[in-house]
């Protein structure tokens, strides 16, 4: 085990990454192919059960990833990302990634979460354990939606609860929106219908 840990320490220096241990108490289900990230399709990541999902079975699917919290002034959207779920869930997945980045606005567990999305939105679309989207612990997936050198374009990280990521079904990244888009706004209706 100490000569794995050795071997990965300096192929890690060799290719100028390091890992940063978090000090909050999110899990980072790193691999070594993630540390390099390229591709969309290469995440894992444990949903809010703790399941783990294989972004490789989003290929072919157009996917809407939200930063998402319960306290906020924009949590009412969760009720527009629902409807827009009800009714496009045939061409496009919603993704949402609970987030205590802005003002403290996502405080609970995984559980409280979930419990929370139910009760007050019935919530249907999949929603991931409780990251972080922003800051020096920011989970890998936020890291390459907000890298251009990762994602070919885009350096823009969330500024709020509620931004939108639209990623097509190449698992290319086409499309930023900050949180006072709606998820029922014209330009990403006409993204889905593309």
């Amino acid at each position: 085990m100490k000569t794995l840990l050795l071997i990965l320490s300096i192929t890690f220096l060799a290719c100028g990454k390091t890992l940063e241990r978090p000090t909050n108490q999110a899990e980072y289900h790193l691999s070594f192919n993630q540390s390099m990230e390229s591709s969309f399709y290469n995440f894992k990541m444990k949903d809010i059960n703790g399941k783990e999902v294989d972004f490789s079975e989003f290929k072919g699917k157009k996917l809407l990833l939200v930063n998402v919290a319960s306290k906020c002034g924009y949590t009412k959207q969760y009720a527009q990302l629902q409807e827009l779920y009800a009714t496009h869930g045939d061409k496009i997945l919603i993704l949402g990634f609970p987030a205590n980045n802005f003002g403290g606005q996502e405080p609970g567990s995984n559980e409280e979460i979930k419990a929370f999305c139910d009760a007050e939105f019935g919530v249907t679309f999949p929603l991931f354990e409780k990251i972080s989207v922003k800051g020096f612990d920011k989970h890998p997936l936020y890291r390459w939606l907000s890298d251009a050198s990762q994602n070919g374009w885009n350096n823009e990280e969330p500024s709020w609860n509620f931004c939108k990521y639209f990623v097509n079904e190449k698992g290319e990244l086409v499309k930023f929106f900050p949180s006072s888009v709606t998820p029922l706004d014209e330009e990403i209706l006409e993204l889905i219908e593309a």
